[in-house]
């Protein structure tokens, strides 16, 4: 399938990394914490995690202290569908399109669950034929863009004409937990919400974007290393010192299984531990996975697309890119992207 445009959305609500750590030690549950997770905050927050700045769709942070699960449910189905809108209205734009013109969407998240799914409210906001195929995929957790992009593929090969989008969001905060875990404080310290609409049709012309050559790989022996729990119902994420190491080793063998040797390699932003053990196993800077770290943190399954959109704002004469996405399972994910050389 071939790419028509791209593009990312965020919430207004920027906040810095120290300011963020002002407002957590201002809160009664710091103050409630041990001095080993207080210090563990303050190394993650301010001890160079490669993050400037997160954005939230909530306009003050402390009111998801106390927020319970089903106030933190109808905030992600409010934020979700906003920002999935705002992503597509603007990947249309730069295709083109108009949203009747659009013939199916595909749509990942793993930060809330809504039935029927996120797409179901961007289909009603962006203003969507009523026969536009919608389909939710949940439960990939960060690495999900790209298996959302391989359904996309399957679709495009059935109906090569359809304009379909590809659409990946996240409200992390709607999964905003708080114990004394190290792998609950740290993910406090690293995630962000985020959204990223691509358009994508069967067919294409040589000097466009092609995606293909999808490999995947599954370990579900490191499944608890990282995942969501459900506790109290709320989502809890849970994550292990180890994952940087998982993440690296499953790269490796994805990228030992690729069709040709890329310009770039276009990865899931993970942390700063995790993108430092990805560039000992790939032959690249990953300039780009670290400036979306550093503007945006850890933003789940969009990561790998902004990633990507920042890659292709650059120009050039790239050819071919590898992108590889991560997480729950343990699963990781690979695709490239090909084009014919530029016209001079």
């Amino acid at each position: 399938m071939y790419l028509q445009s791209i593009a990312s959305a965020n919430p207004i609500h920027s906040i810095s990394q120290p300011d963020c750590h002002s407002i957590i030690r201002a809160s009664e549950w710091h103050e409630a914490l041990s001095t080993r997770s207080k210090l563990l905050l303050e190394k993650v927050m301010l001890g160079g995690s490669g993050i400037d700045h997160r954005q939230y769709a909530i306009d003050d942070i402390t009111k998801l202290f106390g927020a319970d699960a089903q106030e933190l449910n109808e905030y992600f189905e409010r934020e979700s569908s906003d920002i999935a809108t705002v992503a597509l209205e603007k990947a249309l734009e730069k295709a083109g399109l108009t949203a009747r013109e659009l013939d199916a969407v595909f749509l990942c998240t793993c930060t809330g669950y809504l039935c029927p799914g996120v797409t179901s409210h961007v289909a009603e906001k962006a203003g969507l034929r009523d026969d536009v195929y919608l389909c939710d995929l949940v439960g990939l957790g960060c690495g999900a863009a790209i298996p959302t992009m391989r359904a996309a593929q399957g679709f495009c090969s059935q109906h090569p004409e359809a304009k379909v989008a590809v659409i990946a969001v996240e409200i992390c905060s709607a999964a905003f937990f708080v114990n004394e875990d190290p792998g609950v404080l740290i993910s406090l310290c690293l995630f962000g919400d985020g959204a990223s609409a691509s358009i994508w049709s069967g067919v294409g012309s040589e000097d466009q974007w092609k995606a293909d050559h999808f490999t995947t790989t599954h370990r579900p022996e490191h499944r608890e290393k990282i995942r969501f729990k459900n506790e109290g119902g709320k989502l809890k994420n849970q994550l292990h010192r180890s994952v940087p190491q998982h993440a690296a080793e499953a790269v490796a063998e994805l990228y030992a299984r690729r069709s040709g040797d890329p310009n770039q390699a276009l990865t899931h932003s993970g942390g700063r531990d995790v993108i430092d053990a990805l560039e000992q196993v790939l032959p690249f800077r990953l300039d780009e996975t670290r400036d979306v770290l550093a503007l945006h943190g850890n933003m789940s399954s969009p990561s790998v697309l902004f990633s990507l959109e920042n890659r292709l704002a650059l120009g050039g004469d790239d050819t071919h890119y590898w992108l590889t996405a991560f997480g729950a399972g343990f699963a990781a994910h690979a695709c490239e992207l090909k084009r014919g050389a530029p016209k001079p």
